[in-house]
């Protein structure tokens, strides 16, 4: 459920949840001006969304189905999550441009 959580803390109005994705919050202020802060929450929340279905489907699959149904669904979550990283902030962050 820490994904779900990790989602709400997104949803919240103004720049100081922006500040927790990593990098962002250590770009100078004039570079942060780039950049659309209420797409990036929302795309970040999404993201932790989408990752707590996933979990939460895996979990339903152990418990109601085989076990390895939910190891297929745990398999996802890699693919999902090491597509978002990049190593640098100006490729993370294009998406986001105004």
């Amino acid at each position: 459920m820490r994904c779900s959580c990790c989602g709400a803390v997104f949803t919240a109005p103004g720049e100081s949840a922006v500040r927790l994705i990593s990098g962002f919050g250590s770009l100078p202020p004039e570079k942060r001006a780039l950049y659309d802060t209420r797409r990036m929450r929302r795309g970040r929340r999404n993201s932790f969304l989408l990752w707590a279905a996933i979990f939460a489907s895996g979990a339903a699959l152990s418990l109601f189905a085989a076990q390895g149904l939910a190891v297929s669904a745990f398999g996802v979550w890699p693919i999902l999550f090491f597509k978002d990283v990049r190593l640098d902030a100006e490729k993370a962050f294009a998406r986001y441009k105004k």
